[in-house]
């Protein structure tokens, strides 16, 4: 039997991975774990608002605390997020109407997730080259 011929890139035809963003080039999730993250090139070891362009502290500790006057710095980013990710630790909250409204209203779509799964999101979604941003507390 004859092997299927790699296409395009070296990769076999049936290869699912997905393109890797340069970390160089915009703010890419590497790793996460108790009380820290590393971004791109640099640890953090607080909670953090992440855009493809920066990485910025965030004075939010509890998901709980979330709000829109929490977020403004998203409004700064000169193409604004579509889609929110809200990392929360350990697991999801539960987010008010209201709160969801609000955000919808101000162009936000949130994803609300555990802070594991908040970091794929991001970055898959970065990968897309989807207009995203990530409110991340860490576990």
């Amino acid at each position: 039997m004859i092997p299927p011929r790699p296409a395009s890139g070296g990769r076999a035809p049936d290869d699912k991975t997905l393109p890797a963003p340069d970390p160089a080039q915009v703010q890419v999730i590497r790793t996460y774990g108790p009380g820290r993250f590393l971004i791109s090139d640099r640890e953090w070891r607080s909670p953090v608002l992440v855009t493809p362009r920066s990485t910025t502290a965030w004075n939010v500790t509890r998901a709980e605390d979330l709000s829109l006057e929490s977020l403004a710095a998203l409004k700064m980013d000169p193409a604004p997020a579509e889609i929110l990710v809200l990392g929360c630790g350990a697991r999801a909250i539960f987010v008010p109407p209201n709160l969801r409204a609000a955000l919808k209203a101000a162009g936000l779509a949130l994803e609300v997730v555990d802070t594991g799964s908040a970091c794929r999101i991001y970055n898959v979604l970065l990968a897309e080259s989807r207009r995203v941003a990530a409110a991340l507390i860490p576990l």
